[in-house]
């Protein structure tokens, strides 16, 4: 086939280079008929449709790849297998340059930046021909927007790849040589999207309104600038970033934290940066089709329900972490009434029922099912769900709510009010200012109806139940490592768990410590919808001390990773193959 395409062309070819062969200016022709960089850019609208185009290579999930994120951290158990079997090369920290996490990463990262430099480029030369104010304003807003993207990116490219220090792009490629660019320092590329989120923070509206709503914004901007601090260790200027967020941008926690897990209440208060999805659109295009304005990458790799790839399951010490959380009994809504009137205490928190499906949640039902036992079979040694990024409780079946297709409407929120307070708490932690911190994790508490850290009758919210303990600046810190940051923000975000892990200087004692750890787990009974008695073997997880004679081997976890992991080779994405093989100006 190939011979004979080549036939074709060669006799199509030399006839029109006989044709042309004593003209030269026939080489600088443009096609009029043709779009190209040089017709299409025009005004306003062009810019908006390129930045559309943006936006639109932004909600590429592969740009966070959470699910890559989250197996190479202490959050989660990541294969398909039944326990005790994993090859997940992430979770065993065997990942090399080679793997595709990284790899698809890195695409999707410079093809965004590809993007938006297309508009910042184009926005740069419409500019010289605005003749209204209405015009600058609104250019001004569209560069705003694809300059907080590229810096976005680059912020993630930093943290996350190669100890910060890869290729800039700030021009759109046309030769192929200009597709090659070597690596910049990490010193480099923090200035170039640092200038980026400044830019944006100084041009971006507050918010948008209606149909708008999703776009980026000035507190978004302002947001990473102060994430970028804190990952540098300057606390005081994190702090100052991050009071500005809480203070002058009109974010306020939701009453319920699960307004920011599902479709509901989208794009709500407490969201600063979040990936619009929709299932209302495209419904002809193919499962994998790149237009689809669906979410493809989460629902079945965290779903408890049908088709459940078991892609990313909450790790044993999370799930326990999340089965004991001590309720607030002076909250109302810790109280539950049965059809007979009687009066109890729910069992677990809101917070780990709208975060996590555990098999004896009587109180939150599962995929439109009474009880979270009914809605999953909860097998193979997987004793819990992310609820997170799924349709629990929208469908009694994802392949229902999207036959023959892996779609899901749920939004991907990157950045949340409650994940700035925390961040801020930290920076107080570190100046010293241990009362202050203690304000911002129990705000976040408080929310979800659980116990308030601090001395009985203390801080800001004295009637509440507290755990009556007296806390330091060490003692505060470890809470917010281990227990404040992971319950209230596993299986979201940007891949920041690592980064907290790696920027902490624990991620290798993490692993060992945990490796240490002995499990069982005990079954569970219920009714299913028929009033059937059924029973959910093994689902139940226990911690055992060692050498109890009832610890199952099988249920151990991060043995190889205690083994394999090397800060030199995985607290960094490595830089991936695909770039050191395609780009000979890697190293210049």
């Amino acid at each position: 086939m190939k011979t004979t395409i080549t036939k074709r062309l060669f006799a199509i070819i030399i006839p029109v280079l006989a044709f042309v062969g004593c003209s030269d200016d026939f080489l600088e022709q443009t096609n009029p008929n043709q779009i190209s960089t040089e017709t299409f850019w025009k005004d306003n609208k062009d810019l908006e449709q390129g930045l559309i185009g943006t936006y639109k290579g932004f909600a590429n999930a592969n740009n966070i790849n959470l699910v890559g994120e989250l197996a190479r951290t202490d959050l989660a158990w990541a294969s398909g297998y039944q326990r005790p079997n994993n090859t997940n090369e992430y979770y065993l920290q065997i990942f090399n340059d080679a793997s595709s996490v990284p790899n698809n990463k890195w695409s999707a990262n410079y093809t965004t930046i590809f993007r938006a430099n297309q508009v910042i480029e184009a926005a740069a030369k419409i500019g010289e021909t605005y003749t209204t104010e209405k015009e600058k304003e609104e250019g001004l807003i569209i560069l705003a927007q694809a300059r907080f993207i590229r810096g976005y990116i680059y912020f993630n490219l930093y943290n996350t790849f190669n100890k910060g220090a890869v290729p800039i792009f700030d021009f759109v490629p046309v030769k192929e040589s200009e597709f090659y660019q070597p690596i910049a320092s990490a010193e480099e590329v923090k200035k170039f999207y640092m200038e980026d989120l400044k830019f944006a923070s100084e041009n971006l509206p507050v918010s948008w309104e209606d149909k708008e709503k999703g776009r980026v914004t000035a507190g978004a901007a302002v947001a990473v600038m102060g994430q970028s601090y804190l990952y540098e260790g300057d606390y005081e200027t994190a702090s100052t970033y991050f009071k500005s967020v809480i203070d002058d941008y009109g974010y306020s926690l939701t009453p319920n934290i699960g307004s920011n897990f599902t479709t509901m209440d989208e794009f709500n208060e407490e969201s600063i940066l979040e990936v619009g999805y929709s299932l209302d659109f495209k419904n002809e295009l193919g499962a994998w089709d790149g237009r689809d304005v669906a979410n493809s990458a989460y629902v079945r790799q965290f779903t408890g329900g049908d088709g459940t790839w078991r892609g990313a399951i909450p790790a044993n010490w999370l799930i326990l972490k999340y089965r004991n959380e001590p309720l607030d009994f002076s909250d109302s809504r810790n109280k539950v009434v049965d059809e007979e009137g009687n009066e109890s205490f729910r069992k677990f928190s809101l917070r780990t029922s709208w975060s996590v499906a555990l098999v004896d949640d009587e109180d939150m039902g599962y995929y439109l099912r009474e009880k979270t036992g009914q809605g999953s079979v909860f097998n193979v040694r997987m004793t819990a769900f992310w609820r997170k990024h799924t349709n629990w409780d929208i469908t009694r079946s994802e392949e229902e709510l999207s036959p023959g297709k892996v779609r899901s409407g749920v939004n991907e929120r990157l950045i949340r009010l409650a994940e700035i307070y925390l961040q801020y708490a930290e920076c107080q932690i570190k100046l010293g200012n241990v009362d202050e911190a203690l304000v911002y994790i129990n705000r976040v508490r408080r929310r979800s109806g659980v116990q308030l850290l601090g001395l009985n009758g203390t801080g800001e919210f004295p009637a509440n139940d507290h755990d009556n303990k007296s806390y330091d600046a060490q003692s505060l810190m470890e809470h917010l490592m281990y227990t404040e940051l992971p319950l209230e923000l596993s299986a979201e975000g940007d891949g920041n768990r690592n980064i907290d892990l790696r920027r902490w200087g624990v991620k290798a004692e993490r692993f060992k410590e945990l490796a240490q750890r002995r499990y069982t787990a005990d079954h569970y009974t219920l009714l299913d919808e028929e009033g059937k008695e059924v029973t959910r073997w093994a689902s139940i997880l226990k911690e055992l001390p060692a050498g109890d004679p009832d610890i199952d081997e099988n249920w151990n976890e991060f043995q190889e990773a205690a083994n394999n992991y090397n800060d030199d080779l995985h607290a960094y994405w490595p830089l991936p193959n695909s770039e050191i093989i395609s780009n000979p100006q890697l190293n210049e």
